[in-house]
């Protein structure tokens, strides 16, 4: 038995696409049962509602041990892909609990239970600091805790030193580190977010350089890596690494819509942080721009996918091209 953590997300619910297509037996963590009714429609899209039938659903918080613990009945292999995602301050504390405080309640379990592998979906926020006059970042990269880091950034390393301490322990694990992931179908959440706001017309682009990898890359590459006799390394999952202003364009250009025609710069963007703070102060509603991501709007730093291309010997999706598709799929 397979199980997989937050298996109504975009990875994992192409996880469990691809694991049952290969006629794995899965199980799935899930927290409420509207959001079943995402990845159902992902099987809906690919035909295939009877193996959506066959996900063993289980609901469960990964930060409530007595119930995620009989999740992991009759299990052998985990990929733990729950995680809060937010870039909102005030959102903290949650973020501490739901990634690294989850992480390790489910760590904890694969050891009890005897699990024999675990894949922990990080992200390349997780990985290190560049030094002065670098601008390339691998996994040997160390973490510079001097350096500013969202909370976001902060709770996924958080998270990984958990996964270290069990591999530690004897728990065989592999992390993967995924850049910005784009794939179609879960256009509320993560990187569907930026087709919905180009779609409705968002005028703003910055220069800054990103990882971005396919969705269907990510899967691929979990998992070939759970598959093999790797164990105890890390992966960063970039297939390209495009400026915020090609990334924005390109998707525009899939959609037939307007470019955005505004360049934030690091002025402007330096202001539209410190606005938006007093707006949620004023109008006590979440934050949207924060100064790590103001920061990070403006990076030239580059992300290695070498080690994963060598190890597999892997090619990836060219993303130009997937991001035209990505935006005719969501207009269509």
């Amino acid at each position: 038995m397979i199980l997989v953590t937050g298996g109504t997300g975009l990875v994992g619910a192409y996880l469990l696409l691809d694991l049952l297509q290969k006629g794995e037996a899965v199980r799935a963590i899930y927290r409420s049962h509207s959001n079943i009714q995402n990845t159902k429609k992902l099987f809906e899209k690919h035909r295939q509602t009877a193996l959506f039938e066959k996900i063993d659903w289980f609901e469960a918080d990964i930060t409530d041990i007595p119930r995620l613990s009989k999740a992991f009945k009759d299990v052998e292999y985990v990929y733990h892909c729950a995680a809060l995602i937010s870039f909102d301050p005030d959102d903290e504390e949650l973020l501490r609990k739901t990634n690294i405080e989850g992480t390790a309640n489910v760590v904890n379990c694969a050891l009890d239970f005897k699990v024999r592998k675990l894949c922990y979906v990080s992200s390349i926020a997780a990985l290190g600091d560049t030094k002065e006059g670098e601008t390339l970042i691998t996994e040997e990269t160390d973490w510079n805790p001097e350096k500013l880091h969202g909370d976001y950034a902060i709770t996924k390393f958080g998270a990984e030193m958990e996964v270290w301490r069990a591999a530690q322990e004897g728990l065989k694990v592999i992390v993967v580190n995924p850049g910005i992931i784009f794939g179609s179908g879960f256009w509320n959440n993560g990187s569907g977010q930026i087709c919905k706001k180009i779609a409705g017309g968002f005028p703003f682009y910055s220069k800054g350089v990103t990882g971005i990898i396919a969705i269907e890359d990510v899967i691929r590459i979990m998992t070939a890596l759970m598959n093999s006799d790797l164990a105890g390394n890390r992966y960063t999952l970039v297939a390209e690494n495009l400026s915020l202003e090609k990334i924005l364009f390109t998707i525009a250009d899939g959609m037939g819509k307007k470019r955005p025609a505004v360049y934030a710069g690091p002025l402007l963007t330096a202001i539209v942080w410190r606005l938006d703070w007093l707006f949620s102060k004023l109008l006590f509603r979440s934050r949207s721009f924060t100064k790590a991501t103001s920061k990070s709007s403006h990076s030239q730093e580059i992300y290695s996918n070498k080690k994963i291309a060598q190890e597999l010997n892997y090619s990836f999706i060219s993303m130009e091209e997937y991001l035209l598709n990505l935006g005719k799929e969501y207009t269509n």
